[in-house]
């Protein structure tokens, strides 16, 4: 275990920082392992992270926690990232080992460089396709990460023994790890994560302003709740993602509302054969995606 005996700093405990915690917490064999520190701005947050078991020490001082660290999680907002950076370079030990959980990894190759003056070798961007609508720290969930992908996207220049470490933290707590290059990562993630949720935002937007007191709500189904289940997400999180990988989502959201016009026109003129064909291949893909998702449940 390439952590064995290393401080593990989780800067931000909200869902993903606490998820993690616990979750390495309810893995290792002994204390002696590996050591789980926390911060967050709050002492009630650390507070509370302490008394359900997601770290094992913590403080809302963040040079106190900084200076023991041996390695870094920020698991803050996007357009956080740069200030708490900022915050905690003066109380760096010599080759920690950085790493994140953000969405957009050309921001937080951007902060890093104007932090640092260029990406530091021991800095390995991270991104744990994982989530849920709940947020803070009592969000907690050890299993979030299991059998869940994590992207790492590494350059050439990133030390290796700082790769392999963030990898086996990862793979401790049950996620498979890929390798994937920043601009392929923003703008997959732009299609396959940014995309549905500001559908989702929209919609229920959309549909709460055309009822009133919120009539039409009592007569949706599950197909409703299922598809907007993310709207109840945390809302800094996702407007700062919407903001960071602006480009890659707008270009996504072009390509749909393409798309859509397409269907609006076959329903308008009542074209069965394109509608059909719609349908029918929307079918078989998702019918691939839920092979996917199985055989991934099956390593």
């Amino acid at each position: 275990m390439l952590f064995y005996n290393k401080n593990i700093l989780i800067v931000g405990l909200g869902l993903m920082g606490a998820s993690l915690g616990q979750a390495l917490i309810k893995r290792r064999q002994s204390k002696d392992d590996f050591k789980v520190l926390g911060y967050a701005r709050k002492q009630q947050t650390v507070d509370i992270a302490l008394d359900n078991c997601i770290i094992d020490q913590g403080s809302s001082d963040l040079e106190s926690m900084a200076k023991q660290a041996d390695i870094i999680v920020l698991c803050v907002p996007m357009l956080s990232i740069e200030s708490s950076l900022q915050a905690i370079k003066p109380f760096l030990k010599d080759q920690v080992i950085l790493t994140d959980v953000g969405s957009v990894k050309d921001e937080v190759i951007r902060a890093s460089k104007k932090v640092f003056g260029n990406m530091p070798n021991y800095f390995v961007p991270g991104h744990p396709i994982a989530g849920a609508e709940k947020s803070g720290v009592m969000a907690a969930n050890s299993e979030l990460y299991d059998c869940h992908q994590v992207i790492l996207t590494p350059d050439i220049y990133t030390d290796k023994i700082a790769l392999n470490t963030i990898e086996s933290i990862w793979k401790f707590v049950g996620a498979h790890v890929v390798e994937m290059n920043v601009e392929h990562h923003d703008h997959v993630l732009a299609a396959t994560s940014h995309l549905p949720h500001l559908l989702a935002f929209s919609l229920v937007n959309t549909l709460n302003h055309r009822s009133e007191n919120r009539e039409i709500f009592h007569y949706a189904a599950g197909g409703f709740r299922d598809f907007t289940r993310i709207a109840a997400s945390e809302t800094t999180m996702w407007h700062d993602i919407f903001k960071c990988n602006k480009d890659a989502l707008l270009e996504v959201l072009n390509s749909f509302t393409a798309d859509l016009d397409i269907l609006k026109e076959a329903i308008s003129s009542n074209d069965e054969q394109t509608i059909k064909s719609v349908l029918s291949e929307a079918k078989t893909a998702r019918e691939y995606f839920t092979e996917v998702l199985q055989a991934r449940s099956n390593k």
